[in-house]
């Protein structure tokens, strides 16, 4: 079997058509349908089953699955270990919420490329769960830790979270001496039916209604907070971004969440990944910790 038909295999199977999979790999749509056709000749297996959605794996295609990222596994290991133990190189993709890819990772992964001047990174800032199996990202920091899939979970950092809103909003309304004080108040939070992890919940916390201003980003919600539109749970590392912003009831609330870092069980074996995502890791720590203090 041949390792560029699956490698190709892949591609297809991760963007779920073959104009994605085209675009990944660089190469016609066409020619991608006739190297899916061909494997599945020399295998005598139909592996994908194409619908409205898109090519969905067959049962077949289910089992080469795991062999074919076993495969690239292992070339993958291979030319790591022919490359040696200088710096990082090639492209890595990291997904992460919007809060942690607004605030801390750009300063984080601009230091890893400094250091390793062939590194090139992508951050894919999505508020939802990212699906590392379909690769949509090398690795994930994500603020729950999964419980299901063939993935490795390794904790980052806890990151506290304040009440907090603008000089300019405190001017108009009036200061904010207690709870007491949030009544009436325009709060800015999470769009309910668009929260994809209880993890982010604030405002049930507080026992308030609704926001009367909401989306479904961090970053939409604190530019409110800067437009003295309201006042909203926000990362403690955010804060130093905005002069104008400031917390209240510091010392009556708070909130402590978790960042994780999620990868696919099987890149374990890529020296290169483990050696960006140490990097990473400890990246992150620090730059929450500095982030933090300066609130």
């Amino acid at each position: 079997m041949d390792w560029d038909d699956l490698r190709i295999f892949l591609a297809v199977a991760r963007g779920e058509s073959l104009s994605a999979a085209g675009r990944r790999l660089k190469i016609d749509p066409a020619t991608v349908g006739r190297r899916i056709a061909r494997l599945e000749e020399a295998t005598g297996a139909r592996l994908f089953a194409k619908g409205p959605q898109g090519y969905a794996l067959s049962d077949e295609g289910t089992r080469l699955l795991a062999h074919a990222e076993r495969a690239e596994t292992a070339i993958t290991g291979a030319a790591e270990a022919l490359s040696g133990p200088e710096g990082l190189s090639g492209l890595i993709r990291v997904g992460a919420p919007d809060g942690c890819a607004n605030y801390v990772l750009p300063q984080v992964l601009a230091a890893i490329c400094d250091d390793n001047p062939g590194l090139e990174v992508q951050i894919v800032a999505l508020p939802r769960v990212f699906n590392l199996s379909k690769r949509e990202a090398d690795m994930a920091i994500s603020v729950s830790a999964p419980t299901a899939g063939r993935l490795s979970v390794q904790k980052i950092s806890d990151y506290h979270l304040h009440l907090a809103t603008s000089h300019d909003y405190l001017a108009r309304t009036g200061p904010i001496r207690s709870r007491a004080d949030l009544a009436g108040r325009r709060m800015v939070g999470y769009i309910p039916d668009m929260i994809f992890d209880k993890e982010l919940d604030y405002l049930a916390e507080l026992g308030l209604e609704n926001a009367r201003l909401a989306s479904n980003s961090v970053s939409v919600q604190f530019n409110w907070l800067r437009a003295g539109a309201g006042v909203a749970i926000v990362h403690d590392f955010a804060i130093p971004s905005a002069p104008g912003i400031t917390t209240v009831l510091k010392d009556t609330f708070s909130l402590t969440r978790t960042f994780w870092l999620i990868r696919h069980l099987d890149d374990r074996r890529s020296e290169r990944l483990n050696r960006f995502a140490e990097a990473l890791a400890q990246g992150v720590r620090r730059e929450v910790a500095r982030l933090e203090a300066l609130t």
